[in-house]
C-alpha cells in the first residue's frame, strides 16, 4: 500500500484557498489540479509499504505525535517546484512555527524508518506545502504563483497527524488509515 503521514487542514481553511483557486483553473486546463478533498500537508512520504508493517508503524507514529505539541498553522503564499518558470508542481505555502513543523516531520520519518518503512526521500530538506496542481511537462506557472502569492488564510490549530493511503488511478483518492493527536 502507498502511504504518507500528513496534517490535514480544516475545511474552513481549505474553503478559503478554494475560493481563490477555483476561478483560476479554467485558464489552465493542461494542469492536473488537485481536488480540495485531497489537500494535505505531507510530513513524510513513505511510498509502497507492506501491510505487515502497519501495526508497528501505527504504534511508532502515535508515539511521535505525542512528543510534539499542537501547532498553529495557516495557508499562505504560493510557489512551484522546481521553479515557477519550469514547474512540475504548483503549491500553496504553510506558515507557522517552521522549526516545530520540521521536527514533527522528522519524527514521522524516523517512526517510519524504525518500523521498517523508510521514507524514500528521507534526508531531503523539508518544505511544507499544499499541492494545488501538477504538470506532466514543465510549465511556466509564474502568473499563477503571482495570482496566489498574496493569499493569507486564517490560522488554524493542527492537533493531529494522519497516516493516509493513496489509491492511484484516473481519479486518485485518499483513505485515512489512522490518526493520532499531538500533545495538547
Amino acid at each position: 500500500m502507498r502511504l504518507f503521514a500528513a496534517i490535514t487542514p480544516p475545511a474552513g481553511a481549505l474553503a478559503e484557498l478554494e475560493a481563490l483557486a477555483a476561478p483560476l483553473r479554467p485558464a489552465w486546463p493542461a494542469l492536473r489540479w488537485t481536488r480540495q478533498d485531497a489537500w494535505h500537508v505531507t510530513l513524510a512520504f513513505l511510498g509502497e509499504v507492506d501491510e505487515s508493517f502497519l501495526p508497528d508503524l501505527s504504534t511508532r507514529l502515535e508515539r511521535a505525535a505525542h512528543r510534539h505539541p499542537s501547532l498553529e498553522l495557516s495557508i499562505g503564499g504560493s510557489g512551484a517546484f522546481s521553479a515557477a518558470a519550469r514547474a512540475r508542481v504548483l503549491w500553496a505555502g504553510i506558515h507557522g512555527d517552521q522549526r516545530a513543523l520540521a521536527a514533527l516531520a522528522a519524527s514521522a520519518a524516523a517512526a517510519a524508518r524504525r518500523a521498517g518503512a523508510a521514507p524514500p526521500d528521507e534526508g531531503r530538506r523539508y518544505r511544507p506545502h499544499l499541492t494545488l496542481a501538477r504538470c506532466k511537462e514543465p510549465a511556466d506557472v509564474r502568473p499563477l504563483v503571482q495570482a496566489l502569492g498574496g493569499f493569507a488564510g486564517a490560522a488554524w490549530p493542527a492537533t493531529e497527524i494522519h497516516l493516509i493511503r493513496s489509491h492511484l488511478g484516473a481519479r486518485p483518492w485518499y483513505e485515512s488509515v489512522g490518526n493520532w493527536p499531538l500533545r495538547a
